[in-house]
């Protein structure tokens, strides 16, 4: 569901964009899947010197529609902006900006403000397109101290890290890779014109999407594998800074063990561990062995490491996952090379991110198909494509919304013949008694579950129906009536697990201005203009009566996952969302359902390790498993929220600071780090 995300920089640097492009039109072309189109976008630069982008994106069923028109300043920054549309799930965009005597003035769905003019700093707007890339780096172009300064807030800095040939027919061109930082968490790439007034040529999101210069398609695969090769290098840097390997034997000792089999706390003991293996538990200050680091726990909460068991995991994911204590990702629908290399870089150690356990990803041909993974017409496609992910070794496959229905039950008959765990969505035109029936082992999100009692034979769940019909429903379900308990009850008998992400569906009840709900908690320790950004909604609420039900829809939706647990059905721990701070709201939103917090760390270390199968070596501290281990402030067995306390990471043998990758990311720690001690050094 995160994919909707499709350009995160861009969006997230909305703003501070666009360049002196001269009287001419240029498009780009949004292309995914190894080259289809989803979306376009078009620039034209009037006479009158106005800019006017029109914007349009489709994937999944879903993706924002703007309207965007701006003029510069000698400086190139924004003299005047706006921009209207609607958002990837409908929500209105509507946003202004303007400087007037000596004043810069800006308002939009989610803020209204107004500070004095600083000479060439530059808007960042909320709502607008990829174009913003162009005025970001045609401004910062201008800049002698390479420095941009943000409205309201923020310094953009760039610097070019590759350069590049393309061609179109006879015509050739080169252009360059231009890194920017100072926005957001990570780094973010974009391929520009060498002119003295440069502009976007692309924009790569690598593994998904091309947004690139109509005409010059045919040099995206290998721009993509040179952008590759350049934030490779970055992230390889990132981790031999961040990264203490914790060779030969540690000690970790005064540490209160959680019991993640029996969801309960145990005393304080000693471990030894050695080369990323636990090898002994024994009581507080009974170990003696000689290990070359020691680590004093300090009474502290050893918790198995967490899992996340929805993700659709990118490089630069892994520094947000493993800071929050997730050492396991069950990546839920990738590109297939990609995650190839992103595990192989993994597990050679060259990465920072969480060990992957990955499900294949297959959907159905239609013009609404997502485009990850495999997509396929007919039985046979569908089993060639289980074959090759049961080569590959994935304990599970994934079915999505246009996977076709005649083919479910043979498909997953196939794949249980293989080994394969099945899940998904439940394909269009069936509800989740349907898939269930097909053989299904587990359901992904909430909605998918309770569209069950809301959906007939004509409802295309492909759309954004499936999103706005149980905001409007669930309000008015009766979780007591029979047919809901009697499918309850088939969940349980058969074991079928759902992995709900409640967290994510907050965003069916968020209004424009309002503090996203999973954030509030943690909002100030996050960069300024990820607090801007986490105001905007992403679903149209017109009115406080709409509000209201899809506030009561949301809440009953996370009573069901409480329904769902207490009735025996598993549930898993998943988010789909902002990598780590999205897991710790999810089990929050677990124990506000009604499981005790102990239980809700099972379920994030037991159960996570229990489905995606590997529990013979990770998801409880025990003799012989890995060290997969993170140490916890307070007490999260009492009080769930400690989890965000994460003061010490292990991650196979690998140690980590929360602190340190929160500080490179432009967060505020939540906790001081443990320290290492070395004393055989």
């Amino acid at each position: 569901m995160n994919r909707s995300g499709f350009l995160g920089l861009a969006l997230a640097l909305a703003g501070v964009s666009g360049g002196a492009l001269g009287a001419e039109t240029i498009k780009y072309l949004a292309l995914v899947d190894g080259g289809k189109q989803a979306g376009q976008q078009e620039v034209v630069v009037g006479d009158d010197g106005v800019v006017r982008v029109d914007f349009l994106f489709k994937d999944n069923g879903r993706g924002p529609e703007l309207k965007e028109e701006y003029a510069l300043a000698p400086d190139g920054t924004y003299l005047r902006y706006s921009v209207k549309g609607t958002s990837t799930f409908g929500a209105p965009v509507e946003e202004t900006f303007a400087i007037d005597n000596g004043m810069a003035r800006w308002t939009s769905t989610s803020d209204v403000g107004e500070q004095p003019a600083v000479a060439g700093a530059a808007y960042s707007p909320l709502g607008g397109t990829p174009q913003s890339m162009s005025v970001a780096i045609a401004a910062l172009a201008k800049r002698a101290d390479g420095k941009l300064p943000l409205i309201p807030s923020g310094t953009l800095t760039m610097r070019k890290v590759a350069d590049a040939d393309v061609r179109k027919g006879d015509e050739t061109r080169k252009v360059q890779l231009l890194m920017l930082t100072g926005v957001g968490f990570t780094p973010g790439f974009v391929w520009a014109t060498n002119d003295a007034t440069p502009r976007m040529f692309a924009l790569i999101y690598p593994g998904y999407l091309h947004l690139i210069e109509d005409g010059w398609q045919a040099n995206a695969d290998a721009l993509e594998q040179i952008q590759r090769g350049s934030e490779n290098a970055a992230l390889i840097d990132m981790q031999k800074r961040l990264a203490k390997p914790l060779t030969g034997t540690t000690i970790i000792r005064n540490a209160r063990i959680f019991d993640s089999e029996a969801a309960a706390l145990g005393p304080a003991s000693d471990l030894l561990l050695r080369n990323g293996r636990i090898v002994s538990i024994s009581d507080a200050g009974q170990e003696k062995a000689p290990a070359q680091h020691v680590i004093d726990a300090g009474g502290r909460v050893l918790l198995p490491g967490l899992y996340d068991m929805h993700g659709h995991i990118g490089e630069w994911q892994g520094g947000l996952h493993l800071a929050a204590g997730v050492t396991t990702v069950r990546d839920m629908g990738n590109d297939n090379a990609s995650l190839q290399r992103l595990m192989a870089a993994e597990r050679a150690g060259r990465l920072m991110s969480p060990s992957v356990v990955p499900a294949g990803f297959i959907e159905g041909e239609s013009p609404m198909s997502a485009r990850n993974g495999f997509v396929i017409k007919d039985l046979a496609g569908a089993k060639r494509a289980i074959d090759w992910y049961a080569k590959n070794g994935y304990p599970q496959i994934k079915i999505y919304n246009s996977f076709p229905k005649e083919i479910l039950r043979d498909t997953v008959t196939y794949a249980h013949s293989l080994d394969l765990r099945v899940s998904g969505h439940i394909p269009v035109f069936l509800r989740a008694q349907d898939a269930v029936d097909a053989g299904y082992d587990e359901i992904q999100h909430i909605n998918q579950v309770l569209l069950n009692f809301l959906v007939n034979e004509t409802t295309d769940t492909r759309t954004l129906e499936r999103f706005y019909l149980p905001a409007k429903g669930v309000a008015d379900l009766n979780f007591d009536s029979k047919p809901v308990q009697d499918f309850i009850a088939t969940l349980a008998k058969g074991g079928v697990a759902v992995d709900p992400t409640v967290t994510t569906f907050d965003f069916i009840r968020q209004r424009a201005g309002e503090m996203s709900s999973p954030f509030g908690m943690i909002a100030d320790h996050l960069p300024p203009d990820v607090q801007r950004g986490l105001r905007v909604a992403e679903f149209d609420i017109p009115d406080d009566e709409t509000a209201a039900r899809y506030n009561k829809s949301y809440d009953k939706m996370v009573e069901f996952v409480g329904r769902m647990y207490k009735a025996g059905v598993p549930i898993l721990a998943g988010t789909d969302g902002l990598a780590g701070f999205t897991l710790q709201r999810e089990l929050e939103l677990y124990v506000k359902a009604g499981m005790t917090p102990s239980q809700a760390l099972q379920v994030a270390t037991w159960n996570g390790a229990k489905y995606s199968r590997t529990l013979e070596d990770r998801g409880s501290i025990s003799v012989g498993k890995r060290a997969d281990l993170i140490l916890v402030d307070g007490d999260p067995t009492q009080d769930i929220s400690d989890v965000r306390k994460v003061a010490l990471v292990v991650k196979n043998g690998t140690a980590y600071a929360p602190s340190e990758i929160y500080e490179a990311l432009g967060i505020k720690p939540f906790v001081p780090a443990v320290r290492i001690d070395s004393p055989a050094n």
